[in-house]
């Protein structure tokens, strides 16, 4: 039986272990996630996905709103600064994007997207500041959304003089959402100093629905130490990943009360990329499955001693068997080195000051609607 957190309700739907795959921009594509879901339960949710973008039929949004066949749940992160926008693409999402693809089973808000990009036009983790227009794109998106769960993410909040996360839990809580996530970092933050997860505690403590923690989860033993010491309801997943599908599984072990099995050797390693390989293939076709597979190679790779040569023709390769003939020449029985199992992976950004529209902390309850460039513009968060 498990003994470190109960199976995560979303409304209708349950979620075991309460572990769930944070969007990453580039990464979190239909084939890695086939490849996730393959290591444990949990729930896998697309990359973000620009609701102005599935408004406009943009084919880019509509190809990253897809799902693998056998996908369930589906789970997709959705990012807009316009009500309307968000309203329309809920009910596309709901309803199926194309005909004959089925809708989909929960609808993730995102509000923690650090990017310049974004939040220089009031979006992504600048935008809970706006209280009033925040409260507003989430009644929208829980009422077109129905019966289909609504949660949100976000991150502390602008900067340490500006934070908005418990003010937006409370917000997004009263409005119907079945959970909120919470980056414990700020969007100056980015990526560099360590999480704070004494604020998921509070955040806990502030509302009443579950509440997800995020940040700095490299191995199982951190999930295990973020639930006891905050109390959240389950963890989000992302850096951790990249390049350890296998981490899913430690996961699920952990919280089956289970031992965490013991790292892959380099052949397990292998197997999964080639894996990769062919999925990003079938996905994307060879000539882009290729120029995909590059953001991963590294990761995978990592903390064995494979040599630069292979490295550098793995992130050359024209042909999916050159893949197959680089990784045949390496030594497959090359244990797991334990001291990598921290190793950072993914952005490493350090604080930077946040971008922000002119004048944009003046108020905090103008409800005006975004320009419409801030809703064209996606990252990651």
């Amino acid at each position: 039986m498990p003994t470190l957190a109960p199976p995560l309700s979303l409304g209708p739907l349950t979620v075991w272990p309460p572990v769930v795959l944070a969007p990453m921009a580039g990464v979190t594509d239909a084939p890695f996630r086939t490849l996730c879901r393959r290591h444990g339960g949990g729930l896998y949710v697309s990359e973000m996905v620009g609701a102005r973008g599935l408004v406009e039929g943009n084919h880019t949004s509509t190809m990253k709103a897809a799902f693998a066949p056998d996908e369930a749940p589906r789970s997709i992160q959705l990012y807009g600064t316009r009500v309307d926008d968000v309203a329309r693409a809920v009910e596309l999402l709901v309803g199926g994007v194309a005909p004959g693809r089925p809708g989909v089973d929960h609808i993730d808000l995102n509000f923690g997207c650090p990017a310049p990009k974004v939040t220089r036009h009031g979006g992504g983790a600048a935008l809970p500041w706006r209280t009033r227009l925040f409260a507003d794109i989430v009644a929208a998106a829980v009422r077109a959304a129905g019966d289909v769960p609504v949660t949100i993410k976000t991150r502390l909040g602008i900067d340490d003089d500006h934070h908005t996360y418990l003010e937006a839990g409370r917000i997004a809580a009263d409005l119907g959402v079945a959970a909120v996530a919470l980056h414990a970092r700020t969007a100056e933050q980015r990526y560099g100093p360590p999480a704070d997860w004494a604020h998921i505690a509070r955040l806990v403590d502030a509302v009443d629905v579950p509440v997800l923690g995020n940040g700095d989860i490299w191995e199982a033993e951190d999930a295990r130490r973020m639930v006891a010491a905050t109390g959240c309801a389950g963890v989000v997943i992302g850096r951790g990943c990249l390049g350890r599908p296998w981490l899913f599984r430690d996961l699920h072990a952990m919280f089956d009360g289970r031992p965490v099995p013991a790292g892959p050797d380099l052949g397990e390693v292998v197997a999964l990329l080639l894996e990769h390989a062919d999925l990003l293939v079938d996905w994307h076709g060879e000539s882009k499955g290729l120029r995909e597979l590059r953001k991963h190679t590294g990761w995978y790779l990592q903390g064995y001693p494979v040599g630069s040569e292979v490295r550098r023709r793995l992130n050359q390769v024209d042909h999916l068997g050159e893949v197959h003939d680089l990784l045949a020449t390496v030594d497959r029985t090359l244990p797991f080195d334990e001291d990598q199992r921290r190793a950072t992976r993914g952005h490493t950004t350090p604080p930077k000051r946040v971008t922000l529209p002119h004048g944009w902390l003046d108020s905090r309850d103008d409800p005006s609607a975004l320009p419409a460039l801030a809703g064209t513009v996606v990252s990651g968060g």
